[in-house]
């Protein structure tokens, strides 16, 4: 009788594995308050406001006379960036930063594009909605929205939006012509963060969809890095009838089992479904996966348990600030950075681009929320709902070969089952679309008419 049990009970779990794997599921569409106090009874104010970035004599003052008094610590002989950001380096930085780095000229740069504000669940969201200069006759914008990470920003976008929203002029075929919303995450940049806990991915998923109804739209495409990413996988999961495709650059499968994989090495790679490019990217495994991620996710322990305190000292110095951020954008461009004397970080950016993402977060006292996303989304372990939930809507991935993680086609396809298009950029690290930005919009377009072949 017990035997009978047994193959009873298997073959049970057997048809339910088959029947659930691929069962497609909503995540829950709730509702929020992240504003102050109670929300009104009264209705939200939803219109939409043209919003201008400024600046004056006493902010710039202000950050002169900080950087002036900077105490320095010299680093260690031969550390390079081993210890984190070189003192050395960080000279020329702020010499660079006090001395000819102008802030009116990027406050200018900024506004090239239009942006805009609008209050969704208690808070003011910002966001930059740019509209094709030219479109041929008879056609109409694909609409995109794109969403940045920590430590970026909406500025990231900078460079490849006009190769979306204006590809001719770019040397690129005008099948795909984009407008493009870039929005700042709440408590990122002037969009207000929230007053109360639990603000997480998912909130800013719905609230961003909102926003895009409330301008106007329907259906579009999502793309996202980082926790960009993220966020637009909950969108997909909470309305994935509205998204027309999803496009990751980064991709959160931290519960699939095929991690597991790693364990059995590169010997059985293709019986487990790497490729010789992934067998490339993630082994010897504990070099380039285990040694990696555990030298470059201090920062997430912190800001995952008590971001206030080390935002304390980040809100109060530019120069820490610069410091802590500018890290970020060495080693997670390239990990063999970290080898360089100044972290390799002209290689790929210049040293205007880097002042002005930081000073987004100087200029409106964001670091400290911006870390409390951390928290909020990692502080109570990885066991949300959506980290179990599948996501059905059309996929596509652009492999940048120095992620921080590289995530095998195997392992996406079990998260995202209608993945359609995987793609191993040939070159690029975590900020894609700061750092590669054509790569990034042809992938895009690749994916795109994908989609519409279908």
């Amino acid at each position: 009788m017990w035997l009978e049990i047994l193959l009873a009970s298997v073959l049970g779990f057997i048809i339910y594995w088959f029947i659930s794997r691929d069962r497609e599921e909503i995540l829950p569409f709730e509702d929020g308050w992240w504003g102050p106090g109670v929300k009104t009874i009264t209705r939200e104010d939803e219109s939409i406001r043209p919003f201008k970035v400024e600046t004056s004599d006493e902010e710039i003052n202000d950050l002169h006379q900080r950087i002036d008094k900077f105490r320095l610590t010299p680093p260690l002989e031969d550390s390079r960036f081993h210890y984190g950001f070189n003192s050395n380096y960080l000279k020329k930085i702020l010499s660079y930063w006090r001395n000819e780095f102008d802030w009116r000229k990027q406050v200018e740069f900024l506004n090239k594009y239009p942006h805009f504000k609008t209050k969704i669940e208690g808070l003011d969201i910002h966001f930059i909605h740019v509209k094709p200069p030219q479109l041929p006759s008879g056609r109409t914008p694909k609409t995109l929205l794109m969403v940045h990470g920590w430590p970026g920003s909406f500025y990231e976008f900078y460079k490849i939006i006009p190769l979306l929203t204006d590809p001719k002029s770019h040397g690129l075929s005008d099948e795909h012509i984009f407008e493009v919303i870039c929005p700042s995450i709440p408590g990122y940049g002037f969009s207000e963060a929230s007053y109360k806990k639990g603000f997480n991915t998912v909130a800013c998923a719905r609230i961003f969809y909102k926003l895009m109804l409330r301008l106007g739209f329907q259906k579009f495409y999502i793309q996202g890095g980082d926790w960009g990413s993220l966020i637009c996988t909950n969108m997909a999961q909470l309305v994935p009838r509205h998204v027309k495709g999803l496009h990751l650059n980064m991709a959160f499968v931290a519960r699939n089992l095929s991690n597991l994989t790693l364990l059995l090495g590169q010997r059985f790679a293709g019986f487990l479904g790497f490729t010789e490019r992934d067998v490339e990217l993630m082994f010897p495994w504990k070099d380039k996966i285990f040694y990696n991620i555990t030298r470059e996710s201090g920062y997430l322990h912190i800001q995952a348990t008590k971001p206030d305190t080390v935002g304390c000292a980040l809100n109060d110095s530019p120069v820490g600030l610069a410091a802590y951020i500018l890290e970020k954008f060495s080693t997670w461009t390239n990990s063999e950075f970290r080898n360089l004397e100044d972290g390799g970080l002209e290689r790929k950016f210049s040293l205007n681009d880097l002042l002005t993402n930081i000073m987004l977060y100087w200029t409106t006292k964001t670091i400290v929320s911006s870390q409390r996303f951390y928290k909020e989304n990692l502080g109570q372990g990885m066991n949300q709902k959506h980290e179990r939930m599948k996501v059905f809507v059309p996929t596509g991935f652009a492999a940048f070969p120095c992620e921080i993680l590289h995530v095998p086609e195997k392992w996406l396809k079990s998260k995202f089952p209608k993945l359609i298009s995987y793609s191993y950029m040939a070159a690029g690290g975590h900020f894609a679309a700061f750092e590669e930005p054509k790569l990034l919009a042809q992938d895009i377009r690749k994916f795109v008419t994908l989609v519409e072949q279908q």
